[in-house]
């Protein structure tokens, strides 16, 4: 007997052709939260001064905290440059929340017909927009029952949600950066969704609407927490994804 193959585990989309593409690569991306930032401007300037790929924001929630998005092709970015980044002056100081910590990769859904533009150009891009500053960050699990529904009614469920974010989509109102976490994840997780826009109030309502759709409203186990940040300095958009 033939051994069994190993799995593909490249991105898939489809040409025009309808014939299947591939690319084995994928970006990371990571949030950290952080307390007792009383130097926003010091934090924003080295970031600029380090060339790193991030966002930085504010926190909402927190009148002396701030987030940190970064992102990279390599993970190894994230134990390397990021971490002696981090331990240097200024960020060296700050308070650590690590209850906040989020990590995901992209990944494509399999019709997709330009997978360097959905694996990097969009996220990074949307990270990186200037004109949409508030950015909502979640994890969320789904129940292990969704994974034994038909493939059918699994993709009506999440054509469903994904239609509800079109709508908003097209409005102006939000779009959204989705991450797979799964292995990932400290709390075993399934995904980390970022939700974009130009004002706060239209990502509530999206989240709000969501409730609605039958996989948050039977499917999902686990949502949050969320962090509610707004951007005060982003790498500009043409940033290469950082490299040990």
């Amino acid at each position: 007997e033939n051994p069994p193959a190993p799995p593909d585990l490249s991105e898939k989309g489809r040409d025009a052709a309808g014939q299947v593409i591939r690319l084995n690569r994928r970006l990371f991306m990571q949030l950290l939260a952080f307390g007792e930032a009383r130097d926003v401007p010091a934090l924003a300037a080295a970031l600029q001064r380090g060339g790193l790929p991030a966002t930085l924001y504010l926190d909402v929630n927190d009148p002396r905290g701030v987030g940190l998005l970064t992102w990279a092709e390599d993970p190894a970015f994230f134990t390397t440059t990021l971490r002696a980044f981090l331990a240097q002056p200024p960020f060296a100081a700050l308070v650590p929340k690590p209850e906040f910590t989020m990590l995901g990769r992209s990944y494509s859904i399999g019709y997709e017909a330009d997978l360097e533009h959905v694996l990097f150009k969009r996220p990074i891009g949307r990270a990186t927009n200037p004109a949409t500053p508030w950015h909502v960050w979640y994890p969320l699990r789904r129940r292990g029952s969704f994974e034994k529904l038909p493939a059918a009614e699994q993709k009506a469920i999440l054509g469903e949600h994904g239609n509800l974010g079109a709508l908003f989509s097209a409005g102006d109102f939000g779009q959204d950066i989705r991450l797979d976490c799964r292995g990932l994840d400290k709390n075993d997780n399934d995904f980390v969704i970022g939700l974009i826009g130009r004002e706060l109030f239209p990502l509530s309502a999206m989240v709000q609407a969501m409730r609605k759709t039958r996989q948050t409203s039977e499917f999902l186990e686990k949502l949050g927490p969320f962090f509610v940040g707004q951007a005060v300095w982003q790498a500009k958009p043409g940033v290469a994804e950082g490299k040990p």
